[in-house]
């Protein structure tokens, strides 16, 4: 069996001073040798300068294959083909290709102009009609929050990955059913293309639980129960507990790549991949 692989996600920092912490995180996880790594766009569909700069920066530094998120929400079909012909002449040959989320005040385009993308799928077929980029798009195995059913946005996956996306990685999840469930989903649906799992440390509780909040995750009874009493210096044992566990069960059943969700910090992702057996 085929060794699995793995990937980490980075974000821009807010300010200058965050700029270092990043890099030390980059250089920490760079040493696993992961198969790439994503560096994600700016919060309501800004940020494309700088998503940009980080991801040529860490592939220049590290040499390991980056990919720049890019989401269309908020900007023209002109705008994203200058922001990617830019990407691929600097050496950027990776693209995880997303909507993003709606900003403040936000009012949709007149479509019939054809000058704003209006789904993802739409997208992906733009993006491969410019170069032949390495696209990746998000799926969610507890559906997307703004799909009215799980059937519908399954079937928004398989328009995406028809498109020309080479993977789906998924948003994060705690329960490894809740994936495998998908996966069978998805494959009833005909889909082929690679669904990869995203998973999240738990670095602080209050803060992972905005985010599945946001992004329409689960959070289990038994996840609760099991930080709810905890005190906080003993949050990191625990987070990496969990997360090897997660890992351990999803490599039993040969999946063959796990994608990390970083936050900015290297130490629970690197020590998670050394103790599941994914570090080589």
């Amino acid at each position: 069996m085929t060794h699995p692989t793995f990937s980490f996600e980075m974000f821009p920092p807010k300010t200058e001073e965050g700029v270092a912490p990043l890099f030390n995180a980059v250089h920490e996880l760079a040493k696993l040798n992961p198969a790439f790594i994503t560096v994600t766009f700016g919060a309501g569909g800004t940020g494309a300068t700088g998503t940009g700069h980080l991801a040529l920066r860490i592939q220049k530094e590290t040499g390991i294959s980056t990919a720049a998120h890019l989401t269309y929400i908020n900007l023209s079909k002109h705008e994203l083909a200058e922001f990617t012909a830019g990407l691929w002449h600097n050496g950027i040959r990776r693209i995880v290709a997303l909507r993003g989320d709606f900003p403040p005040g936000w009012r949709a385009p007149d479509y019939t102009e054809g000058r704003h993308y209006r789904f993802t799928d739409e997208f992906v077929a733009g993006l491969r009609a410019q170069h032949d980029f390495d696209i990746s798009v998000g799926a969610y195995p507890e559906k997307h929050p703004d799909a009215p059913s799980l059937e519908t946005d399954i079937e928004a996956l398989k328009k995406k990955c028809t498109a020309g996306a080479k993977r789906a990685i998924t948003q994060f999840f705690f329960e490894n059913d809740s994936y495998f469930r998908f996966l069978d989903l998805a494959a009833k649906a005909g889909i082929t293309t690679p669904i990869l799992p995203g998973l999240l440390p738990i670095a602080n509780f209050q803060r992972m639980q905005v985010f599945a909040d946001k992004c329409g995750a689960k959070v289990p009874g038994w996840l609760v129960a099991r930080f709810e009493k905890l005190k906080e210096e003993d949050t990191p044992k625990l987070a990496l507990e969990l997360l090897v566990a997660q890992i351990r069960g999803l490599k039993a059943k040969s999946v063959p790549h796990f994608h990390f969700y970083t936050l900015n910090r290297a130490g629970l992702c690197r020590d998670a991949c050394r103790a599941a057996g994914l570090v080589v």
